[in-house]
């Protein structure tokens, strides 16, 4: 409750039929409550006068600049909690009357998500965040301007573990991201795309993501060594196959690949060299919490990963090999060395066929079907597979400059296509 001096003292500024006495009165009371006043009672007395400055009987034209200026004080207060729970009802004082006061309104909620974040209180944050009009008739609000809110609510969401309410803002700013100039609205749009897509277990996408992070020059070299290392886990991470063999070859080419902690497991993962468990055990070790989650078969996402990885690396090796083996070499059961083979021939991933009569499995010509649709065959070795990779960078290369030279002189480009295609 409010001082009864301060009230009696508001209630006479607002009878008084003088605008310039009034907002001078106005301007001393707030001084006065802001220096004498404490803790619960300052936001009492704060609350009390942004009621008086609101009231009918001042009218819009003269609140307004009494509201921007309370708001200049209400930033500068030192106490954090006098912050949030003053702001929190005065953001309600203002909402029956925000078209009036929208600019105030904004700035008000701008400062309370700053005392939640300090607060480490990421969700009230972006609630906070998320009421602020961005569509409004009274004001224009560029899409960098809108990007920029929708990307901290992003960031609160993702501080707090919540890739769905995350991704969902994510989704707007889709909608604005070739119109946003701010180069820390784009980075932090990649990131937060990555570290979505990583969280949804999505590691395929999310490593795409953090090797495209590595690549901008305008961040600092010691970031992008830590995206490159975060692509290397998720690629890791990622259901084996000629997807992630691809992703993985884009890596294992990255010069700087040599500098993360990663690269001895990208290495034997790339050449199709089976991992030991201590190998394994000190991945994980870096490895985050979602990372290791369980899957619905009671086995990690990193345990599937590997045992997929081994079981590819043992077809290299192998032309047909019993199940009981197979399971010896992969380091779980027989059912279960049978159950993941199988699945992986379902789904392309392996090729080959089980022999459940002779408990048995054929690898066809020891190798799965690469990029291009063709067994590898034999030739799995890894002088081949570095080829292999460094061919479809170069032709990734040369598609690149086609397309710079269609988008930057397009009328030399449709004319030499013209002399091309009469040619053939």
């Amino acid at each position: 409750m409010s001082n009864p001096q301060i009230a009696s003292h508001l209630a006479q500024l607002e009878s008084s039929s003088n605008p310039q006495q009034r907002t001078e009165g106005y301007s001393a009371a707030l001084q006065n409550i802001v220096s004498t006043f404490s803790s619960n009672d300052l936001s009492a007395n704060l609350i009390a006068y942004v009621q008086s400055i609101l009231s009918d009987s001042i009218g819009v034209i003269y609140s307004r600049p009494l509201l921007s200026n309370f708001i200049e004080q209400y930033r500068s207060l030192s106490d954090n909690n006098v912050k949030i729970e003053a702001g929190n009802a005065i953001v309600q004082l203002l909402a029956p009357k925000i078209v009036s006061y929208e600019q105030q309104d904004t700035d008000l909620k701008f400062i309370l998500a700053d005392a939640y974040e300090l607060d480490e209180d990421f969700t009230n944050s972006a609630k906070t965040l998320q009421t602020i009009t961005l569509d409004s008739t009274q004001r224009s609000v560029s899409d960098d301007d809108k990007a920029k809110v929708w990307m901290r609510i992003c960031r609160c969401y993702l501080e707090e573990d919540d890739p769905t309410n995350a991704l969902s803002h994510l989704n707007k700013i889709k909608q604005v991201i070739f119109s946003v100039t701010d180069q820390a609205t784009r980075l932090q749009f990649q990131l937060s795309q990555a570290r979505i897509s990583d969280s949804q277990r999505n590691f395929l996408d999310a490593s795409a993501s953090y090797l495209a992070l590595s690549n901008e020059p305008v961040i600092d070299e010691e970031e992008r060594l830590q995206a490159l290392s975060a692509a290397i886990t998720c690629a890791v991470l990622a259901p084996a196959g000629p997807q992630r063999a691809r992703q993985l070859g884009k890596l294992y080419k990255d010069e700087r690949a040599v500098e993360t902690a990663e690269h001895s497991i990208l290495e034997k993962i790339f050449l199709d060299r089976l991992l030991s468990p201590a190998e394994v055990a000190a991945f994980a070790a870096n490895l985050k919490e979602h990372q290791l989650a369980k899957t619905s078969d009671g086995s990690t996402v990193l345990d599937k990963a590997v045992l997929e990885h081994n079981l590819l690396a043992v077809s290299r090796l192998y032309q047909n090999i019993s199940t009981a083996a197979l399971g010896t070499l992969l380091g779980v059961s027989e059912e279960r060395a049978e159950a993941q083979c199988a699945a992986m021939i379902e789904s392309n991933r392996l090729s080959g066929s089980i022999d459940q009569i002779e408990g048995a499995v054929n690898f066809f010509q020891a190798g799965v079907a690469n990029s291009a649709g063709r067994r590898s065959g034999d030739l799995g070795d890894a002088e081949l597979r570095a080829w292999e990779a460094n061919v479809a960078g170069l032709a990734e290369e040369v598609e690149k400059v086609t397309t710079m030279l269609q988008t930057q002189e397009p009328v030399w480009y449709e004319r030499v296509a013209r002399e091309l295609e009469a040619q053939a």
